[in-house]
């Protein structure tokens, strides 16, 4: 099972391709930097812009740069459930710890709909543990409660949830009793921590993975309001390039490519990055 520290990994891109050779040298510095593991694809690594194929590969570059180092979670979220399942059942025969989906975006999908979308994407993978990624702003929808505990009944690996909403009254009723839950804002991460979630997944992990991996390990209101400071300050840009430039910046072959629609930073917001780091 999962528990602890994970980021919410960007996907290296050069040339509108996967750029295989950085998967490695960016998995040793996200273990390096005291992390339990990551969560590949999903919302900070691009994952729903990627083609199935794509994302097969990414996910098998992330397993062997990992090298049993840390653990690897992929989300397999998509827009089909024929591609959620066929991703799913790719996880578990790439050796993945673990599988994540969001809710299909743009259809507004209702509680039986959603039931059998994730029940696939569970039995595809099983006995792989199956975590229900819940991110409203994201989806378009929240997951209700009711979908959750049908999924039970249905699906015996599920096991917890990935729960990014905000503010924490927006949180707490996913705090299921018997599900193991990982807290997606940095912000809540005590709070969340205090009301009983094992861990967090974080998009800023995924280029400070020791400031997130400190403040998991000892959650303290003032460490979760400082990630919630850095969070604010690196959203002033577009945040997958943001994140991958200042990955550049610490020594890391990555590039700030991303994949469209997604834009690249301006050399303006580039400079005001230095400056920030240079100045932090």
């Amino acid at each position: 099972m999962l528990r602890g520290a994970l980021a919410a990994a960007v996907t290296p891109l050069r040339d509108r391709r996967l750029d295989e050779d950085a998967f490695g040298p960016y998995a040793g510095f996200l273990a390096a930097g005291g992390l339990n593991g990551i969560l590949a694809l999903g919302t900070t690594g691009e994952g729903i812009l990627f083609s199935v194929e794509e994302r097969r590969r990414a996910l098998e570059l992330f397993v062997a740069a990992s090298s049993g180092r840390i653990q690897v979670a992929v989300h397999c979220g998509a827009q089909t459930t024929a591609d959620s399942v066929a991703l799913a059942a790719h996880a578990a025969e790439a050796g993945a710890d673990a599988v994540a989906v969001i809710g299909p975006p743009y259809f507004q999908l209702d509680e039986r709909a959603l039931v059998e979308h994730f029940a696939a994407a569970a039995a595809a993978c099983a006995p792989l543990p199956f975590y229900v990624y819940e991110f409203e702003r994201a989806s378009g929808y929240a997951v209700p409660l009711a979908v959750l505990h049908e999924l039970r009944s249905r699906a015996s690996n599920l096991a917890g949830l990935k729960v990014s909403d905000a503010p924490f009254d927006r949180f707490a009723p996913y705090l299921i009793e018997g599900l193991d839950v990982f807290v997606g804002p940095e912000a809540l991460i005590f709070a969340g921590m205090e009301a009983g979630a094992v861990g967090a997944v974080s998009g800023l992990a995924a280029a400070f993975p020791r400031e997130v991996a400190n403040v998991v390990s000892s959650p303290t209101t003032d460490g979760a309001a400082r990630l919630g400071e850095l969070r604010a300050t690196v959203e002033r840009f577009p945040r997958h390039a943001a994140l991958k430039f200042l990955l550049a910046q610490s020594g890391l072959p990555v590039s700030e490519e991303v994949r469209p629609p997604l834009r690249q930073l301006a050399e303006l917001e580039r400079d005001e990055l230095r400056a920030w780091r240079a100045s932090s």
